[in-house]
């Protein structure tokens, strides 16, 4: 029994795209290749509309590129490579939780706090006020968590209200474990937003995108997995491409 057959147009109104754009896939080895009529149109089954769910499956849950990457190893008959670049953004996710978890605590403990414009400081009085040694603020220099500038005539370090912060935000996280390039990841996020006040009211955004790209990752996960173990109808291109 042959295979259904399927237009580009079938396969791309169940997406909302262009027919171009199916067009578009296939030529890149996101799909796999059509088979062609007597007068050169392409022709597509049910295996092409597999590997297009798969595909718009994980362009929420890791991106366009990596998708795109994935169905191509697909399609050379690689799957140890798609895996690996599956596993690799699953490892992404993982750590951008772990980020989140560290601002999370670091911005609603009550002793972190934007400064005042003034609240400059030398590195002595600095390490003093967080009860650590000035090596140990030195070596948040060196990973980048604070960055002083030098004072012209003596050319000592002078941290800023907004060095201040992030050294006290580095001295938080440093007591609940977290290692230096974390911490460092933290305060740019900070920075970034403006602020622990302004970063406060974005963590709930944060959390809930988080949370949607790892349900997508689940549903992406199932689509890609139904194409991969779907038996070839007769009839039916085999899914890699390397002929």
């Amino acid at each position: 029994m042959s295979p259904p057959r399927l237009r580009p147009v079938d396969l791309a109104r169940e997406h909302g795209l262009s027919t171009q754009a199916v067009r578009n896939y296939e030529e890149a080895s996101i799909l796999p290749p059509a088979d062609r009529t007597a007068h050169g149109y392409r022709v597509y089954g049910p295996r092409h509309a597999l590997a297009l769910r798969a595909f718009v499956a994980l362009i929420p849950a890791h991106g366009h590129a990596t998708a795109a990457a994935v169905l191509r190893a697909v399609h050379r008959d690689d799957v140890d490579a798609a895996l690996a670049l599956l596993d690799a953004s699953h490892a992404e996710l993982s750590a951008d939780r772990a980020t989140l978890a560290a601002v999370d605590a670091a911005v609603r403990d009550p002793g972190v706090h934007d400064p005042a414009p003034a609240a400059a400081s030398a590195i002595g009085p600095l390490a003093r006020r967080l009860g650590v040694h000035p090596a140990t603020v030195r070596a948040w220099e060196r990973a980048g968590i604070v960055t002083p500038r030098r004072d012209p005539r003596t050319g000592y370090r002078v941290y800023s209200a907004v060095d201040v912060r992030d050294a006290h935000l580095a001295h938080q996280l440093r007591r609940g474990g977290y290692p230096l390039e974390r911490i460092a990841v933290v305060v740019a996020r900070v920075r970034d937003a403006g602020g622990v006040a302004a970063l406060e009211a974005t963590l709930d955004d944060w959390h809930a995108r988080l949370r949607r790209r790892g349900l997508a990752m689940l549903g992406a996960a199932a689509a890609l997995h139904t194409y991969l173990v779907t038996p070839v109808i007769d009839g039916e291109p085999e899914r890699h491409t390397d002929r």
